[in-house]
């Protein structure tokens, strides 16, 4: 959120109208939208830049465009092919010259303009000379670089980097609930997509070949224009749909984080949820905006913070606060709550201070897998804890009310209720819920017992109250005879 704002921000301070702002792959899918309008299909936007690699699938609906999930790393792209060449032609000219390259920087940057040119050579043809003149110095004289490259050779140093855009494109896959058979078409973006190693590991992904009909340098710009146009309302006929990247909520009872938003929604989208009071008598509530896949808001980023205040007092449960969250076109997030009795409302536009990047999103994601099992324990001992405290609250309430009655079933209640307030802040989560169950179990039987108790006592009352009634006289009789029973 904060990237798009800067943007939007930079934008404006060089006196641009910024109408909307859209990723990389969603420009290119606008772009390919052209000449595919009317058409429905599932395409892939593989993009491999210079410095980053995201990916894409989207639906393609008439002239709708839907992202239905994006993934990527931020931190692979063409510099890194670029280095690996560059780190492969420094120790070949170690070993054969004896002198190291890399402690002359003017000489490492003659290095990476040769290597960029070598890796573009080598898409269009099996080999390449790289030659770097007079790049080093020695007692004999100045030194040259001169050495063949082949493609083959190239792509088995760079084989680790080209690898490392399967998984981002599997998990993409996955949680855009599709198999690679389900792609219609897989779109290339960025430069380094013309490396054949690239464009046989599309293939093998999607079992496919991929499309090349628009200039990868250029498809981005064009998508650009077409949004533009679509703005200017030279074009009214284009309609596009991202996603939120992570999951968006607010924290609940026992500080577990409830999802308002999922990760992957398209938007702009809007989701309202109602939420009540914790205690009795509360007149205030804080909101807490978090966003990520951790089951506990502690464990997720918080977004913002704010509390609706002016609640009547009432028993815990009854208010009705209704929590909306809006996000717009551009992925700005507002943040409203309004209580239904009273009309108090209050509401912030999320202006995060740090961005997030695509690494993060990944990081917190896989963070999330991995923690899965220790989430669901936090989440099962926090909805433990939040039942201990209303069951200990219902038995505080009917020991009142019972006063003396069923001593002896009020006593172990009281005992099951000592015994749960003593457990509470137990990270045992089968003794926290083995007392839960037994306080249950004494509630239900002192209530029980209650019911039992006050039906004989009212038992008792009518019978006295039957035995002092008096009989109404038989209709038609004349007045009693002396002697004769009331």
């Amino acid at each position: 959120d904060s990237q798009r704002q800067a943007t939007r921000e930079a934008g404006r301070l060089a006196g641009l109208d910024v109408r909307r702002i859209i990723n990389e792959p969603t420009a290119a899918a606008l772009a390919y939208g052209l000449d595919r309008r009317g058409a429905d299909s599932k395409v892939a936007v593989f993009d491999l830049g210079g410095g980053t690699f995201d990916i894409s699938i989207l639906e393609l609906s008439g002239n709708v465009i839907q992202v239905l999930a994006t993934n990527g790393d931020t931190h692979l792209g063409g510099d890194d092919y670029d280095e690996a060449l560059v780190t492969w032609l420094v120790e070949e000219f170690l070993d054969e010259h004896g002198v190291d390259l890399r402690k002359d920087p003017i000489a490492m940057q003659r290095l990476r303009e040769a290597a960029e040119r070598a890796k573009c050579e080598l898409s269009g043809r099996v080999e390449t000379e790289i030659v770097v003149p007079f790049i080093a110095s020695s007692p004999a004289g100045l030194l040259n670089l001169r050495t063949t490259l082949t493609r083959a050779r190239f792509e088995a140093l760079t084989e680790h980097l080209t690898r490392r855009c399967e998984a981002p494109c599997l998990t993409c896959l996955k949680d855009a609930g599709l198999k690679p058979s389900d792609i219609d078409e897989v779109l290339l973006v960025g430069g380094s997509t013309r490396m054949p190693a690239v464009r046989r590991l599309v293939r093998e992904i999607f079992g496919k070949e991929p499309n090349s009909t628009i200039n990868p340098d250029e498809v981005v710009a064009v998508g650009a224009a077409v949004q533009g146009a679509v703005l200017a309302g030279e074009m009214d006929d284009m309609v596009l749909l991202d996603v939120t990247p992570l999951t968006l909520g607010v924290e609940t009872l026992g500080g577990v984080s409830t999802c308002i938003i999922e990760r992957n929604t398209t938007i702009p989208t809007s989701s309202t949820r109602i939420f009540s009071t914790a205690r009795d008598g509360q007149t205030t509530v804080e909101i807490h905006v978090v966003q990520g896949e951790r089951k506990m808001a502690a464990d997720n980023r918080t977004l913002g913070r704010f509390r609706l205040e002016g609640i009547p007092p009432a028993p815990k449960g009854i208010p009705q606060i209704e929590v909306k969250f809006d996000i717009d076109a551009d992925g700005i997030l507002t943040v409203s709550a309004v209580d239904l009795s009273s009309g108090a409302a209050k509401k912030i536009t999320v202006k995060a201070t740090a961005g997030l990047r695509e690494d993060t999103v990944e990081r917190m994601i896989e963070e999330a897998r991995r923690m899965s099992d220790e989430d669901d324990r936090k989440v099962r001992l926090a909805g433990l804890r939040n039942l201990a405290r209303a069951l200990m609250d219902e038995a505080e309430k009917l020991m009142e009310s019972a006063g003396k009655a069923v001593p002896d079933r009020m006593a172990a209640l009281a005992a099951a209720k000592a015994r749960l307030e003593d457990m509470l802040d137990s990270e045992d989560a089968e003794a926290l819920e083995s007392a839960v169950s037994a306080l249950r179990e004494n509630l239900r039987l002192a209530a029980g017992s209650l019911v039992e108790e006050e039906t004989r006592r009212r038992a008792e009352r009518a019978k006295d109250i039957t035995s002092s009634l008096l009989l109404p006289p038989e209709e038609g009789a004349g007045p009693p005879s002396p002697g004769r029973r009331l």
